[in-house]
């Protein structure tokens, strides 16, 4: 071990809001905790933040975060901006992450690293300006206006579809791809009234609030549009669980049970990174839920049987079972007010 490697008994790997709620839980729940966040990241792109029950529309993606990790900081956690580029277990069953200013080693690690979307070429709007994500935090936001689902594939046909409760013009765009979608896919889709238009995206239009106007396109045509989905994919940022063996479902995203744990032991993944919505709430629940499976792993009391037959009863000196950093974290926290 270096003088650069620090010690922790928990070590989150990524800044949104799954791994800052798992932080959050066991910096509270007395565990020496580090946050390593390389930046950027799906939410932190959001121009507004929706869906998030006592955060209000107005509050963008990088005022949410800055939010949380205040509060992670508050009570102790510690922040880096790194970005990990090895991780792998000891001898010892610890873990020992490799960054790009040393290392960190942890008793349990908690992958928060999340997905890429498979961007389409250009021309495209701003995301949040027309570009958007994530059906199920924005199709609210195109009631009654014309929108765009871009993609030629199953879920393109899916998501165009979907829009239809939400809005009566809806257009799907393949841009000169040829669909991929089955033909069962095709029959329902040619049931609902969407306009699927083949020709390429050649140009586009901006309002004068920055938002999309419409597209032009190769054959000469103009449509507005307020907004839309592009619908090309995912990439899961799973290289650290790989190297650490973690199990991953077909379509790529990192396996794990009820409380988020992988099938490595003391391995944790939450948020993006694992199945399921991608919504912030139920990213959060997810980092809540392993935040809590991490403390009944580590918590030194109560000593079990085994233990207390093997190293002793527990002895005042032991007491309590949380680092002096948190402690002093604490202090601070209640005479700033805190309860």
């Amino acid at each position: 071990m270096t003088d650069s490697t620090r010690e922790y008994e928990v070590a989150v790997v990524g800044g949104g809001p799954a791994g800052l709620t798992a932080a959050l839980y066991t910096t509270r729940l007395a565990h020496d905790t580090v946050v390593l966040d390389r930046g950027g990241g799906r939410a932190a792109m959001m121009a507004d933040t929706h869906n998030v029950v006592g955060v209000t529309e107005d509050v963008s993606g990088k005022e949410f975060l800055q939010t949380a990790r205040r509060q992670v900081q508050h009570y102790g956690a510690d922040y880096e901006r790194e970005f990990v580029e090895s991780a792998e277990r000891r001898d010892d069953g610890r873990f020992t992450l490799g960054t790009n200013s040393g290392g960190f080693v942890a008793d349990a690690v908690v992958l928060a690293t999340g997905f890429n979307d498979a961007r389409p070429d250009p021309p495209l709007p701003p995301t949040g300006r027309g570009l958007h994500w994530c059906l199920h935090c924005d199709a609210y936001m195109f009631v009654d206006r014309p929108v765009f689902v871009m993609g030629a594939g199953e879920s393109a046909a899916r998501v165009a579809m979907i829009m239809l409760n939400f809005t009566d013009e809806v257009d799907l765009l393949t841009r000169g791809d040829d669909p991929a979608w089955s033909d069962e896919t095709d029959r329902q889709l040619r049931a609902h009234p969407i306009d699927i238009v083949e020709s390429e995206v050649v140009g586009m239009e901006k309002d004068e609030d920055g938002w999309l106007a419409g597209f032009e396109f190769a054959d000469g045509t103009f449509r507005e549009y307020r907004g839309g989905f592009p619908m090309y994919g995912r990439t899961y940022n799973a290289g650290l669980a790989d190297e650490l063996g973690c199990e991953r479902t077909e379509d790529g995203a990192v396996v794990v049970d009820d409380h988020g744990e992988t099938s490595v032991d003391r391995v944790y993944a939450v948020g993006d990174l694992s199945p399921g919505h991608s919504q912030i709430p139920v990213a959060m629940g997810e980092g809540a839920k392993a935040g809590i499976d991490v403390h009944y792993t580590l918590r030194p009391f109560p000593r079990s049987l085994d233990q207390i037959d093997s190293e002793g009863e527990v002895g005042d000196e032991e007491l309590p079972g949380i680092s002096e950093k948190l402690r002093e974290a604490a202090r601070e926290f209640r005479a700033a007010g805190g309860d």
